[in-house]
């Protein structure tokens, strides 16, 4: 039998395996993912050389996103072009998620000398910014300073500082407000 004899016998072997268990044959269908698993492996392998860990995730993701797509199929078509569109898709969002990943980090290796200077200023700089914000936030009487201090540094929803705080969810609020306009004149000089 020629190689592409054969191939065709595994393609029409797996488009029958893929039909009867849309029909309800469980065993035929059992069949199909374990054939299809060997052959995405197959795929995923000769396309992943420099990431073989993620060859099972993308074999797992393929499989699940055919099971789901099954009823999709058109048996006029060849099996192994629709499932090779789906591989690649999946293929393509992980190589996406890793460019996406990799942009965001830089090797330690490409970390400057004075790295631990530049952390230390910036951390320097953040505890100076934090300081400079809480002598402005002491300028404020407390129904302006409480309810940004709750809500904008703390976190907490407008019900939680009222509650926090004692105050109306509508004083919480217009406290905010208020508050926000007062330190946006401090900072201007205009008080």
């Amino acid at each position: 039998m020629t190689e592409q004899a054969q191939s065709d016998s595994n393609e029409e072997r797996l488009r029958q395996s893929l039909l009867r268990g849309r029909d309800g044959d469980a065993v035929a269908y059992h069949g199909f993912l374990k054939a299809l698993s060997a052959h995405l492996r197959a795929y995923f392998r000769r396309r992943l050389g420099a990431w073989p860990d993620e060859v099972e995730d993308l074999v797992q993701e393929a499989l699940l996103a055919i099971h789901n797509q099954r009823q999709t199929y058109d048996a006029g078509q060849p099996l192994t072009a629709w499932v090779h569109a789906i591989a690649k898709y999946k293929l393509v969002d992980l190589l996406r998620r890793r460019a996406g990943r990799e942009r965001l980090t830089d090797p330690l290796d490409t970390v400057p000398d004075n790295a631990a200077e530049l952390f230390s200023t910036a951390d320097g700089e953040a505890a100076e910014a934090r300081g400079d914000l809480h002598k402005l936030l002491a300028q404020l009487p407390d129904r302006q300073r409480l309810p940004i201090v709750r809500t904008k540094l703390e976190g907490l929803s407008v019900a939680e500082a009222a509650i926090a705080t004692g105050m109306s969810e509508s004083a919480i609020k217009v406290g905010v407000h208020r508050g926000l306009k007062a330190l946006a004149a401090l900072i201007g000089g205009e008080r």
